[in-house]
């Protein structure tokens, strides 16, 4: 349980589980809300063995086979095979979909076997609006006779049939989703519309700065000198970023080179990526004219990894190069969040690093790993705020000609105006004041 320091008088359990980063991540702005800490539902205190059991041992399979994917033609078949599980059905046509997927079977016997039962017990004590970022504690949260209100945020642009319960109709379970095409989804899966708010993905309140956009906004101006350094885009541009941003004689070259993070998953996938990156992009690093921060999370083998891969280049001396790693997730949280603020390019897979793209960020996308990844990367490529990567062989080569271009610089700004940045604050209002404040997301994808 990650433990709260603040003192406020709105309070409400947040429950994540402890699976990779996604559900975490979420969880991590309402930390100060959230009554005694963020709970993990397969990792709190006083859960029994078998509860632990019953969790475990899918997690241990998905980290095995996302990390192996790439690697062998075994590893490809076996993920396949673990992804038609959590399968998403095309949208169109418009149809029925409400009928029960293996995967939300196979979690609801788990619930009805007694998982989360323990928990909902002692929530029930002191029974607080409880929301959670995953649909299991949702689940037995309703099951189990939950006496207050039950909130399910949702993580990604578009979501499985296990999202919504086996009977949606008549569950009072209310969804925070990140944008209409959730809301749509959710409603051919039977959920009741009025039980559904789109809030936005809950961001990092201290990269937003409020509901003016503070921060976000100072982040943004110098970002778009590093991501348009010929002015092409700028020139073009002018009155959109001076009605929305700044005056464009504000964007000066700033106190960092171009900046790039590269994110791998909860899984470690795709680390080799990040080591691809570093060798070719090693004279510039070394001269100073970019710097790149590779995030480890809090997995203790891909830090390794990538302190080996520094040490094999002679770069380990550098400040150019930045290994965001920690132990405890939400520390890696806090540094991930503080390193965007001057990040001029995300790479990652469309995680739900997707809705970081609100914060003016361009995303560079590797290969998607997992159906719900597909319709992230859909999402970000169908608002602007996002580029297919390249082959990262080539990336001397490539991305200094999208930066000459001003393409990246288009992207950031695609991304601040389109995705929603409020999340956090909409979901509190919702929560608290019962005020239905819908983000302003235009794009039905």
């Amino acid at each position: 349980m990650v433990q709260n320091k603040n003192n406020n008088k709105y309070k409400m359990y947040v429950v994540a589980v402890d699976m990779g980063y996604g559900h975490q991540r979420a969880a991590s702005p309402l930390l100060d809300f959230s009554e005694g800490g963020i709970i993990n539902a397969n990792k709190y205190k006083g859960i029994s063995k078998k509860e632990q059991k019953q969790w475990s041992g899918g997690r241990y399979w998905y980290e095995i086979i996302s990390r192996f994917k790439n690697i062998s033609m075994i590893g490809r078949v076996a993920f396949a095979i673990m992804d038609s599980f959590q399968k998403i059905e095309p949208f169109y046509p418009k149809r029925d979909l409400s009928k029960n997927s293996s995967q939300q079977k196979w979690f609801y016997n788990q619930v009805r076997g007694g998982l989360g039962k323990r928990l909902i017990e002692e929530l029930n004590q002191n029974p607080l609006p409880f929301v959670t970022t995953f649909f299991v504690p949702a689940y037995f949260a309703e099951y189990w006779g939950y006496k207050n209100d039950i909130y399910c945020i949702v993580c990604d642009a578009d979501v499985a049939r296990a999202w919504a319960p086996p009977k949606p109709k008549e569950s009072r379970i209310k969804y925070l989703v990140p944008n209409k095409r959730v809301k749509e989804r959710l409603i051919l899966y039977g959920v009741k519309k009025e039980n559904i708010y789109i809030t936005g993905f809950p961001l990092p309140k201290e990269n937003i700065g409020g509901e003016s956009l503070k921060t976000i906004k100072t982040d943004l101006r110098a970002r778009l000198f590093n991501l348009d350094p010929c002015g092409i885009y700028r020139k073009k541009y002018r009155k959109l970023i001076e009605d929305y941003v700044c005056p464009v004689k504000e964007i000066k070259k700033n106190k960092h080179p171009l900046t790039i993070t590269f994110a791998v998953g909860g899984a470690g996938a795709q680390r080799e990526i990040g080591a691809i990156i570093l060798q070719k992009l090693q004279r510039k690093i070394t001269t100073g004219k970019l710097r790149l921060n590779l995030v480890a999370g809090n997995r203790n083998d891909v830090y390794l990894f990538y302190q080996n891969i520094l040490i094999k280049n002679k770069l380990d001396k550098t400040k150019n190069v930045n290994i965001i790693y920690s132990t405890n997730k939400f520390e890696y949280f806090r540094d991930f969040n503080l390193a965007l603020r001057t990040t001029d390019v995300l790479w990652t897979k469309p995680s739900e690093l997707t809705f970081f793209s609100g914060l003016g960020i361009p995303i560079i996308i590797s290969d998607p790993v997992g159906s719900q990844e597909d319709y992230n990367r859909d999402w970000l490529l169908y608002i602007g705020a996002g580029v297919n990567s390249l082959n990262p062989e080539y990336v001397d080569e490539w991305l200094f000609d999208w930066l000459e271009s001003g393409w990246l610089a288009e992207a950031a700004m695609n991304g601040f105006l389109n995705a929603p940045k409020l999340g956090a604050y909409h979901i509190e209002d919702i929560v608290f004041k019962r005020k239905i404040v819908e983000a302003n997301e235009i794009h039905l994808l």
